[in-house]
């Protein structure tokens, strides 16, 4: 199953085309996309067994926001990968990845543009994200509460981030734009193997990341474990899992997004992200 938030109304996408929920269930559920993760269990059964779904309708990508709009807690995990961790100069994590969050305001759809901080070093780091659809608190590593799976990019203001005596890192990757998610989210019984999936992006048509979900440190299972150790995840909130190599503060010479730039952010299965970049402000 595919959900989406077209034009900030809840969608099944089926062959393409986008079904309204709140018509095609007749009311039962609400057209805001957030409020589905707080009933999620009795939606995917409703979803299972409706087969007089309404006709799809096109839809311009453009009009997509993200498939979890508004969640309660966004958690980021870093070093998830040990080629990005060689790249950032850090040892690979072997109990607790670093974790930090990316504020909800910086959330957008799967197609936008992205207003550069003037003076800022701007790097890219795509992302599998997670969305939650249950509550977990101590649980075991499954898959249990997961909803499903996203595309998203985990927009990094360099300077911000390593700014003062201690890191900014939620401020740093918090910056308007810059957590864009989509296009929609998909459910992992859609997938052969929900633990690999490669993803990657690039700038202006030059590959600057690919990587595969197999070689995260600590899989989607072992973050739901180690995250709800120390806290509850509840439904709707998102986990950022971690960026392969290939980012730019690695890279010899350091490279930067620039205005002008489009940044294209895909994982295998799900679809595509592309945000343009604008001149500072």
């Amino acid at each position: 199953m595919r959900i989406a938030n077209l034009s900030g109304r809840l969608v099944l996408i089926v062959a393409g085309k986008a079904v309204d929920v709140e018509r095609a269930a007749q009311g039962r559920f609400a057209a805001d996309p957030q409020a589905v993760y707080d009933r999620w269990a009795e939606f995917t059964a409703w979803a299972a067994t409706a087969t007089d779904l309404p006709e799809g309708v096109d839809f311009d990508p453009r009009d997509l926001g993200s498939p979890v709009p508004a969640p309660r807690q966004v958690l980021a995990v870093g070093l998830n990968y040990g080629d990005h961790a060689k790249e950032s100069g850090f040892a690979v994590p072997d109990t607790l990845p670093p974790v930090f969050p990316k504020y909800a305001s910086a959330i957008t759809g799967p197609v936008t543009e992205v207003a550069l901080p003037a003076g800022g070093h701007t790097d890219w780091e795509v992302e599998l994200v997670v969305a939650i659809g249950s509550r977990a608190y101590r649980a075991e590593p499954s898959w249990e509460h997961v909803a499903g799976l996203t595309v998203g990019q985990d927009l990094s203001e360099r300077i911000t981030q390593l700014a003062g005596p201690a890191p900014q890192f939620g401020l740093g990757k918090s910056f308007p734009g810059f957590a864009p998610v989509g296009p929609w989210l998909v459910t992992p019984d859609e997938f052969d193997d929900p633990d690999d999936l490669e993803l990657g992006c690039s700038i202006n048509g030059e590959e600057m990341q690919k990587g595969r979900t197999r070689d995260l440190i600590f899989s989607v299972p072992a973050l739901i474990a180690k995250l709800s150790a120390v806290l509850p995840l509840l439904p709707g909130d998102l986990i950022f899992t971690g960026t392969p190599a290939g980012v730019g503060l690695g890279r010899t010479p350091q490279r930067w997004l620039a205005p002008g730039d489009e940044l294209v952010s895909y994982v295998e299965g799900i679809g595509e992200l592309r945000q343009t970049c604008t001149g500072g402000n």
